[in-house]
């Protein structure tokens, strides 16, 4: 195996991919190199000196500068670089685009056709509360439902979509609960919905209800708790009314085009933007190139690499409103009076990423080389093929439920830490790193791992087979372990 890796020939540093003793002599790109102190794998050594304040680059931009004098052979981490970012910064629309494209090829998927065009990859039962008040009685009913039925007949999985929301808020606050719980109502995925009220919250079904717009009304039906007597058993007639209605639901050969993912990575290390997110970008230009959608949120961690999205706009528009996109999140930063680049996370350090570009060049490598389509606020659907950017933050659990929400089957999660997580979809952790793998292998979905020593075009058809799997009905290790979460972004007061 090798022991170092350069992601891009101006880049300045080299990643080491296993632990360096101090005092270790390596050879690499016809340099000799004396480590001057432990260097732990996933972290970078300089391959030349710097002065104070220069700048230091990795995947082939800055991602950061010097602020002590650095040797070459020296470890660079968080005592000795710093971050180039400060502030908003103005942006030309410079137009750089070269697409990987690949063949397109007659692969399908077995997927549920649902009566308004749309194509699920699961057929879910969600007991979506409009209150957070209800959720524990949502959970009661429907243990009680699934005991009478352990056959889940044409069910996938059985979720009560919990939060904590859906009163005491106003404004923008309420209108993100309510978008979004709108959004798990029409999900593909959602083969029977129970929306679930008590009766006097804000986010009221009433109103709640006449917002779905057009709807099978054999595939939703609407309780409010105070309007009945027994609500656990005014809840269960109805769910016997939508597994009925399921239960001869089959699947049916899909192309890929009907694919929309969501590209996600948390517990980022210094392999992610070597194994796992590259994997996640040429996935994401493979399934563009047979006619899909691919969506990357996290905009926080865009901050430092918003460039190289902005330079793929598809036009001007486009690069307008990526622009409002990175502006706007520095913005709400900043209404709070909280630093822009409070990045990377503790764990994310751990792993050896030392900045907020150095974290952010690897992180939008999960959007491959595609150009940039379109632009959507929190809680809209997808409107385009392609590659589309979605206004969320980086927390796990926010962004991922924002990329269900926008009507993505399914979520890929790289990670180099770990995590047990999942969204109210499938969601594929795909670890960056072998130990991983075999330490967590009842959380981990995939190992991208093999990347190190293994062509990028081998571990890709492995990964596209395994991905028409997930979507043809295998269950991912957030499925197996019972861990569906729904998570929804708040800026606002609570009443």
């Amino acid at each position: 195996m090798k022991r170092l890796m350069k992601m891009n020939p101006r880049d300045t540093v080299a990643v080491a991919l296993r632990p360096i003793a101090s005092g270790e002599v390596l050879s690499f790109e016809g340099l000799s190199l004396t480590a001057a102190q432990d260097i732990p794998q996933g972290h970078k050594i300089a391959l030349t000196g710097f002065a104070k304040g220069d700048v230091i680059t990795k995947y082939g931009y800055p991602i950061g500068h010097a602020v002590e004098e650095i040797r070459a052979g020296d470890w660079i981490h968080t005592h000795n670089i710093k971050t180039n970012l400060s502030g908003e910064e103005e942006y030309e629309y410079l137009p750089d685009l070269h697409p990987v494209a690949y063949p397109k090829r007659d692969l399908t998927f077995q997927g549920y056709r649902r009566a308004n065009g749309k194509v699920g990859i699961r057929n879910d039962l969600f007991i979506i509360p409009t209150v957070g008040c209800v959720n524990g009685i949502a959970e009661q009913m429907l243990q009680e439902f699934k005991a009478e039925h352990p056959d889940p007949g044409g069910f996938d999985n059985f979720t009560v979509l919990k939060h904590p929301y859906g009163c005491s808020q106003l404004g923008d606050d309420h209108r993100m609960t309510r978008s979004i719980l709108l959004d798990a109502v029409n999900h593909p995925n959602a083969g029977g919905v129970l929306v679930f009220g008590l009766g006097c919250e804000n986010n009221i079904v009433s109103e709640f209800r006449s917002m779905l717009g057009g709807y099978d009304e054999s595939r939703v039906k609407f309780l409010v708790a105070q309007e009945v007597g027994n609500e656990v058993e005014a809840g269960l007639a109805l769910l016997e009314e939508l597994y009925e209605a399921a239960k001869n639901d089959v699947r049916e050969p899909v192309p890929l085009s009907e694919l929309n993912i969501g590209l996600k990575c948390g517990g980022s290390d210094g392999f992610s933007g070597i194994t796992a997110n590259p994997l996640l970008g040429a996935f994401s230009d493979f399934i563009i190139s047979q006619g899909g959608t691919s969506v990357l949120t996290e905009v926080p961690e865009m901050f430092g690499a918003e460039k190289m999205l902005m330079a793929r706009a598809e036009n001007r528009e486009v690069f307008e409103d990526i622009v409002s996109l990175i502006n706007n999140f520095k913005q709400y930063f900043l209404s709070y009076g909280e630093p822009v680049y409070e990045n990377p996370s503790p764990g994310n350090k751990a792993g050896g990423i030392s900045t907020l570009e150095d974290k952010s060049l690897g992180c939008t490598q999960k959007a491959g080389s595609s150009p940039v389509v379109d632009v959507l606020d929190y809680g809209v659907k997808l409107r385009r093929k392609g590659l589309s950017l979605l206004q969320a933050p980086g927390n796990d659990l926010v962004a991922a439920s924002a990329l269900a929400a926008s009507d993505c089957q399914l979520v890929l999660f790289t990670t180099g830490r770990g995590t047990p997580f999942g969204s109210f979809v499938p969601t594929v952790k795909v670890a960056t790193n072998n130990e991983l793998f075999a330490k967590k292998g009842h959380w981990m979905d995939f190992n991208a791992g093999p990347l190190l020593e293994r062509p990028m075009a081998d571990v890709l058809e492995e990964f596209i087979a395994y991905i028409i799997d997930v979507a043809s009905g295998q269950k991912t290790r957030n499925e197996q372990n019972e861990v569906r979460e729904l998570a929804i972004f708040k800026t606002g007061v609570t009443l």
